[in-house]
């Protein structure tokens, strides 16, 4: 397909939608009253991708997902914008305010937009993978929100001042019509760079990019912060969600008979949608269906390819294993069974970098750059900067890694945005004394705190864990850790040992607050442990000694609450049953889950069923309608626990208390 060359300039329909924190001015802009940007404000920000594109919709990869842009978007508790509303008021320009894309790496949101008609985003700031996967498909960004009223006026605007600051490949990817239109053209002969330095301190990121950077004819082989690049992976994985959606994509552009580069180091994972068939969103939706279809497509993709799959399984599925199927959430799945350190791991998933907890480079992309990693071979970035968590002391008695995440997303420097695309390095006393499960905590929430990727350095922790869970007796080598006095744009320090257990206030993974400084008491109907980030063998030796401790003194979870646990991998559950902890679950009314990501996803046991229903969960946000229509308060895996048992937001601590 040839690359389509853009003219110089562009003109928009000067019907403008704005996102605001009032609803009635995003319902006037539908109807086409004019606006201007004074007028707009103030705009909303943090707008998710779980508002642009609700996970239910994600069933649709094709031209149906034009339908749905902006369905789940929230102001002041009200949804202003309907099925076919964008398409059908001949929208081509959406402004909003900071942190916009946030969430999900889902391609479906830019890609809904795109197919209802959107030309241009504009708002104050993007989330990294939100903004390149905008790119990928040629959907114009910018931050200057003055181009509003000169859009609005009926004036074009040049295409190199839409894309202005943007580095030159993602430039050329706008001006070209996007990644897959140029990357067969650009990609097929290319190579490893030659790792060269000038001899200046490197962080651990650095010198991992180096060794897996690509010499192209778009890029710089030794490429500084805030250049396009391209690299090669040691993995690519992806799961249902994306492969119908990549395969379409890939058909379309190269024909039926395409072949896929180094096949063997693809892993496909079918980890979300084991229970739908208990997703109130799905079966009200009648997008069950829709669902079967995907995975379908799925499945045909594997077999065509002779790919690696995983497939988690229904609880008629997994009552006649044997015990030889292996397999869970797909990046708790890489990290037991795949990531190494020193590598590079990449999936469509913003969740990736959990990975990073054994010193990897690990990071999300979206369904077109995999697509065209599948066929090519490269991996597109934008090079970040790094900056320094240093963790001070010991976090105390009953406080978890997530607590830690949680305390981080309160700060007002993430708050702002200040993390936004760079890369987290972990460091200090209180991760050298973290377990691999804790510190995978850490790196796997550095998606909500606006990062590129997390990584600890790897230590003899790592060493142990590959042992213990994999068999393998890893060598650290020298170069695997940043050298003193390495650059690092922004530092922050906590001091871990006053960090006391937290949650965060439904709407934002970022509301966080003491839990002792709750204002009030918080009934719940709904205590939900699992995901990527609190299904691990770890988190649910939190879960047993709490519940342990309840069922030994005869307390069973709260009247009219449901407490749900759901293994990560099959790996966790086996750890489970061998220690003996399924007993204590079940004494107090636990319903136990295969592994799946289920309501974390909106997909399964665990999900609300109404606005009024209150859940506490261990998952890592909390957006309207991630998981279902009610209200959503993140909590540490002890905490949901303790919660369910006193049917109100506590801690083990004060459920102890409670029960002398």
């Amino acid at each position: 397909m040839p690359a389509e060359v853009l003219p110089e300039a562009l003109r928009f329909s000067p019907r403008i939608l704005f996102l605001c924190r009032a609803p009635e001015k995003t319902e006037a802009a539908l109807r086409g009253e004019p606006m201007s940007l004074s007028e707009a404000r103030p705009l909303r920000d943090d707008v998710s991708t779980d508002e642009i594109t609700p996970l239910p919709i994600l069933s649709h990869y094709d031209e149906k997902l034009g339908r749905y842009p902006y369905t789940g978007f929230e102001a002041a508790g009200r949804r202003p914008i309907g099925a076919g509303a964008v398409a059908g008021a001949g929208i081509e320009v959406v402004v909003a305010g900071k942190r916009y894309g946030k969430g999900s790496s889902r391609e479906h949101s830019p890609a809904a937009e795109k197919l209802a008609g959107v030309r241009l985003v504009i708002a104050e700031s993007f989330e990294r993978i939100y903004r390149q996967n905008a790119d990928n498909i040629g959907l114009f960004t910018s931050t200057d929100l003055g181009l509003a009223d000169r859009i609005a006026a009926g004036e074009a605007i040049p295409v190199d001042e839409l894309a202005a600051g943007r580095d030159a490949l993602a430039a050329t990817l706008l001006e070209r019509g996007g990644l897959l239109r140029f990357g067969q053209s650009f990609l097929r002969d290319i190579c490893p760079a030659t790792e060269a330095g000038d001899g200046a301190p490197r962080t651990l990121f650095e010198k991992i990019l180096a060794r897996h950077v690509l010499d192209t004819p778009l890029t710089s082989p030794a490429p500084s912060p805030g250049d396009g690049a391209f690299v090669r992976a040691d993995w690519r994985f992806i799961h249902e969600y994306y492969t119908g959606m990549a395969a379409h994509m890939l058909h379309a552009s190269l024909g039926p008979s395409l072949s896929l580069h180094e096949p063997a180091s693809i892993v496909v994972f079918e980890d979300h949608t084991s229970y739908v068939e208990e997703s109130p969103a799905h079966v009200r939706g009648g997008l069950v269906p829709n669902v079967r279809r995907m995975v379908d497509a799925q499945r045909a993709f594997v077999a065509a390819h002779g790919l690696r799959a995983h497939r988690t399984l229904t609880e008629d599925e997994a009552a006649r294993d044997d015990g030889g199927n292996v397999a869970g959430i797909s990046h708790a799945m890489m990290a037991e069974r795949y990531a190494l350190p020193g590598q590079v791991v990449v999936g469509t998933d913003s969740h990736t970098p959990h990975s990073g907890a054994l010193g990897c480079v690990a990071f999300g992309v979206g369904t077109t750059d995999m697509a065209n990693a599948f066929v090519t071979g490269a991996v597109r970035l934008t090079v970040p900067v790094s900056l320094q968590v240093r963790l001070d002391g010991r976090l105390a008695e009953g406080v978890t890694a997530k607590d830690l995440v949680l305390h981080l997303l309160a700060l007002p420097f993430f708050r702002d945005g200040g993390g936004i695309g760079k890369v987290f390095e972990f460091v200090g006393e209180a991760v050298t004394a973290m377990s691999t499960d804790e510190r995978a905590t850490l790196t796997n929430m550095t998606a909500e705190l606006g990062g590129f990727t997390g990584i600890v350095a790897p230590d003899a922790e790592t060493v142990r864990f590959l042992r213990e869970r994999r068999g393998i007796d890893f060598v650290l080598q020298p170069w695997m850790r940043s050298d003193e006095g390495a650059r690092h744009v922004h530092a922050i320090r906590v001091d871990c040992a006053a960090v006391p257990p937290m949650v965060a206030a439904p709407g934002d993974p970022g509301n966080g607050l003491a839990l002792a400084d709750v204002p009030a008491p918080v009934h719940i109907d709904i205590a939900y442990g699992g995901s990527c980030t609190a299904g691990k063998r770890e988190d649910f030796d939190h879960y047993h000694a709490v519940l342990r401790w309840a069922a030994d003194r005869g307390l069973r979870v709260a009247p009219g609450v449901q407490l749900y646990l759901q293994f990560g991998t099959t790996a966790v559950r086996d750890h489970c049953i061998a220690a003996g902890y399924l007993d204590a679950f079940e004494r107090v009314g636990a319903r136990i889950l295969q592994p799946s990501c289920g309501a974390c996803g909106n997909c399964g046991p665990g999900g609300s069923a109404s606005p009024e229903q209150v859940t506490v969960s261990a998952i890592n946000r909390n957006f309207p309608g991630r998981g279902g229509p009610g209200s959503v308060w993140l909590a540490s895996p002890p905490t949901v626990a303790a919660s369910a048992i006193a049917g109100e937001l506590m801690s083990f601590a004060q459920l102890r208390a409670r029960h002398p």
